[in-house]
Order: structure tokens, then sequence, then C-alpha cells
């Protein structure tokens, strides 16, 4: 038993590691004066932080399942993941998440972004003649 709460401290002190993906993050749009190398390779920082993040918080089902949500999806993938980055690092996430939890996961962020759609209808004063015979 003692060698599972030894596997969940290493996992969590894994996920607090990559504080750098947050700073990368934060400061990406930033600095005016910086060359397209430059922002090309924290980009490239970026992701390959985010993609070990990722694989640390995610099982394989549940990787694969995101990676398809991201070919016809991207912007609500891209949501996911930072989230998922978000919650890895403030601890919320204690062990890895399979396809189940990553579904729920997803449900709440649809129901949290679903655009509410309302129809009014402005009706006109009918004109009814029909006491004109």
């Amino acid at each position: 038993m003692s060698g599972q709460g030894g596997r969940a401290s290493e996992f969590s002190r894994r996920l607090k590691q990559p504080r750098l993906y947050v700073y990368l993050a934060s400061h990406s749009n930033t600095g005016g004066g910086q060359g397209a190398e430059e922002k090309e390779e924290k980009a490239k920082q970026i992701k390959e932080m985010k993609n070990s993040i990722l694989s640390q918080v995610l099982d394989q089902q549940a990787r694969a399942r995101l990676n398809t949500i991201a070919v016809a999806k991207p912007e609500k993938a891209q949501m996911v993941e930072n989230m998922l980055c978000q919650m890895a690092q403030t601890g919320q996430i204690q062990n890895k998440i399979g396809e189940q939890q990553l579904k729920e996961l997803l449900e709440r962020v649809s129901e949290q972004t679903q655009k509410k759609t309302t129809v009014k209808f402005k009706r006109r004063g009918l004109d009814d003649s029909d006491d004109e015979y």
C-alpha cells in the first residue's frame, strides 16, 4: 500500500515541475521586438510542455479521444487541453484521467460554452378587417 502513496506523490511532483509552461503561455503574446524565430521557438516549447503534461495526465484512450476531438473541433480541444494543464499544475488531478472522466469533462465544457439561442417574435398589430362586410 505504501507503494501507491509513493506513486501518487511522485505523480503530483512531476505535474508541478513544468511551471515553465505557465510562464511561456502567459508571456507568449508580449514583447513586440521579438523575432519570428523566437516566437516560433516559444510556441514549440509551449507545445512540447503541453504534450508532456497531457501525456502524464491522460491515459492512452483519453489521449486518443482528445486527438480525435482536435481534428473535428480544434478550438474545443485547445480549451480542454489548457484546462487539463491548469488543473494538473494546481494539483486538482491526482491520477491519470481515463476516457470516461474525459467524456464527463467534455460534457461540462460543452454545457458551459453552449450558446443559448433565443428567438423573439415581434408581432405587429394585425389589421383584421373581418368587420367590414
